[in-house]
């Protein structure tokens, strides 16, 4: 497709996603919620729609769901309704779903992300509601055979459903990551797209940029990781343009995306909602919220990432990037938090951990999680690189290695042991800048010639003769000094 005829179209794409709660039992019954646990073994005749069996509603899953209502800005509709939607598939066993429908928990939220451009903008969420999960279908155990297990069913969800405001797969990945980043602070869901616990539907349909008018809508469903997601809606947008210039009709559907082919694939044609016969769940009674219950939970909320971001970057002069990535973990924000208790070089605190410290973990495996870094010290081993006391490169290849491995050491007793300290030692400097001067006498007339570009050169050849013990500073002022004369 040519750009140009691209270029004539909006993409206009909403997005649906299913946060699986943290809370040790079900929406509506007692059975646990384990993941992995065998088949079928975390059932009850609530989850398996046995009759008579009558849900009782986890209080554990209306405060999570108020407390990311809170955390989006969201208005909380302290009057609670389910309802019944109903839908016949072998995964779904009483036949119906245990839903919201008009009257959701939450409505009207925000969040805001980064578009293509890196400027922020603000994506409004419609409402948020509370859902159980279906089962799970296992089809590649038999050829003939398709295999239920229950252990799913019933577990709590909450369905965050966005207003068609996104205009691009990489908005849409932003989008995720921002909520997987505040289910995670506020410790509510693990976020692990992997394993289902994060699922998102991309509603995607394109419309003329003249125009007003929207086009149908095509629904993706289950896209299992951000990849898929950007994969899935940039496919959807070229197809859709394309048949639209080859003046085809688009249907409103339901599509697969397939990840090995790159493309989407139609499921179903769309259902209509009426064709779920919505009615009020008989079984569950209206649960009425007191405004001193919301009011509680919101002096409980954690400081969120969006918060700490502008924090970092506008209070303490951080990178934006690494701003980011501070935020993407909350044990790497409370560890930050502490350093910089100890520290005021916060920059390069922030760009230790973001790039030294990460660098290390993802070489060895490691989550930061498995790592017994004492704050205060850490905040030490950045005032010795920033009193050059120690060179960077020492501290990051060498010291912190061994940091790591012996938790209870300071970072100075550390480096004294290991002969770590930056040298200042005029002679030793002198002498070996002499070596360097008499080894390179071309590069050396060059330099005096004007290439100062060669300083660079002179100075890798003297910090490697020193093992990299010199004082950088040091080295620089006394080259300078015996190349001017």
């Amino acid at each position: 497709m040519l750009d140009s005829e691209k270029n004539k179209y909006d993409a206009v794409i909403g997005l649906e996603i299913h946060i699986q709660l943290l809370t040790d039992s079900k929406a509506f019954s007692a059975d646990y919620t384990n993941y992995g646990d065998l088949p079928n073994s975390n059932i009850s005749p609530v989850s398996v729609g046995y009759p008579g069996a009558l849900p009782k509603v986890n209080k554990n899953v209306i405060e999570y769901a108020v407390r990311l209502g809170l955390a989006l800005n969201a208005k909380i509709d302290r009057n609670i309704v389910f309802s019944r939607k109903n839908y016949f598939y072998p995964d779904m066993p009483k036949g119906y779903q245990i839903t919201q429908y008009k009257y959701p928990i939450c409505s009207n939220g925000y969040i805001i992300i980064k578009d293509k451009d890196k400027n922020e903008k603000k994506i409004n969420i419609k409402r948020i509601h509370i859902e159980e999960d279906s089962a799970k279908s296992i089809h590649h155990l038999s050829k003939n055979h398709t295999f239920i297990d229950y252990n799913r069913a019933g577990v709590p969800l909450l369905e965050i459903v966005t207003k068609s405001e996104i205009s691009s797969g990489t908005e849409a990945v932003n989008f995720i990551n921002e909520i997987r980043k505040l289910v995670r602070f506020l410790n509510i869901c693990d976020g692990d797209m992997e394993k289902g616990s994060l699922r998102c539907d991309a509603n995607v349909s394109v419309k003329l940029k003249t125009s007003k008018i929207l086009g149908n809508r095509i629904e993706i469903k289950n896209l299992n990781s951000t990849g898929n997601l950007k994969k899935a809606i940039e496919y959807e947008i070229s197809n859709q343009i394309n048949n639209i210039s080859l003046g085809q009709k688009i249907l409103q559907q339901t599509k697969g995306f397939n990840a090995d082919t790159g493309k989407t694939f139609k499921l179903r044609d769309k259902e209509d909602i009426n064709e779920y016969r919505y009615f009020p769940e008989p079984d569950i009674n209206p649960v009425v919220l007191s405004q001193e219950y919301i009011e509680n939970i919101k002096q409980h909320l954690p400081v969120l990432p969006f918060v700490l971001y502008k924090k970092y970057t506008n209070g303490l002069g951080i990178s934006a990037q690494a701003a980011e990535s501070i935020t993407e973990n909350k044990n790497i924000v409370a560890f930050f938090e502490e350093v910089i208790k100890h520290t005021t070089h916060y920059s390069l605190a922030a760009n230790f951990i973001t790039i030294s410290l990460k660098k290390y973990l993802n070489e060895n495996n490691l989550n930061f999680s498995d790592i017994k870094l004492k704050p205060e010290y850490f905040a030490q081993l950045i005032e010795l690189i920033e009193e050059h006391k120690i060179i960077k490169l020492i501290a990051e290849n060498n010291l912190l290695p061994l940091m790591i491995d012996n938790p209870n050491l300071s970072p100075f007793e550390i480096a004294e042991e290991n002969n770590f300290i930056v040298d200042k030692d005029l002679s030793n400097i002198n002498n070996n800048i002499k070596i360097v001067i008499k080894k390179y006498p071309g590069k050396v007339k060059e330099y005096k010639n004007g290439n100062k570009a060669l300083m660079g050169l002179f100075m890798g050849e003297i910090m490697k003769m020193t093992n990299y013990k010199a004082d950088p500073k040091l080295v620089n002022k006394l080259l300078l000094k015996i190349l001017d004369e």
